[in-house]
């Protein structure tokens, strides 16, 4: 998988994420400590999020950076194996 997909998968997981808790990107930003247009540039794919960043966004989302960047497949997918 390439770079574009990969950046494009993480990009689809956060606001998939975002939206399920139900919260807008001010909240999220409020929570994280991220620029809310950092978090809609990320979202958008138009922007590569810095480690640091991806740390504060997945801590707020109550999630792993693995799981927000969407490296791994997800546990419940693994334990059906």
């Amino acid at each position: 998988m390439g770079k574009v997909q990969l950046g494009k998968r993480m990009s689809t997981k956060l606001r998939t994420l975002r939206e399920q808790q139900a919260l807008s990107l001010t909240d999220l930003a409020h929570i994280s400590g991220v620029n809310r247009i950092t978090i809609h540039r990320i979202e958008t794919s138009k922007q590569k999020p810095m480690p640091r960043t991806l740390r504060k966004l997945a801590e707020a989302l109550q999630v792993s950076v693995v799981e927000l960047t969407g490296n791994r497949h997800d546990s419940s997918k693994s334990e059906e194996r």
